[in-house]
């Protein structure tokens, strides 16, 4: 299981972490997402064999969130 933490931009409302929240978990490979609205952060846990650290970014990016930086272990 690899891990992602991305660093948004900035999140506006509690109802911005449930739509990033809900997007990363219809993703094929996904099993775990953590929204921190007061740090713009969402941590991940995925299958690297079925979704890439790069298509969790992409997924919320396409949502209107700009992705500062992201840490892949």
């Amino acid at each position: 299981m690899s891990k992602a933490i991305l660093q948004l931009d900035a999140l506006s409302c509690p109802s911005c972490m449930q739509k990033i929240k809900g997007a990363l978990e219809k993703q094929d490979g996904v099993e775990n997402v953590k929204v921190m609205f007061n740090a713009a952060k969402v941590k991940t846990e995925f299958d690297g064999d079925k979704i890439s650290a790069d298509k969790l970014s992409d997924t919320v990016s396409d949502l209107g969130y700009e992705v500062q930086s992201m840490k892949v272990k």
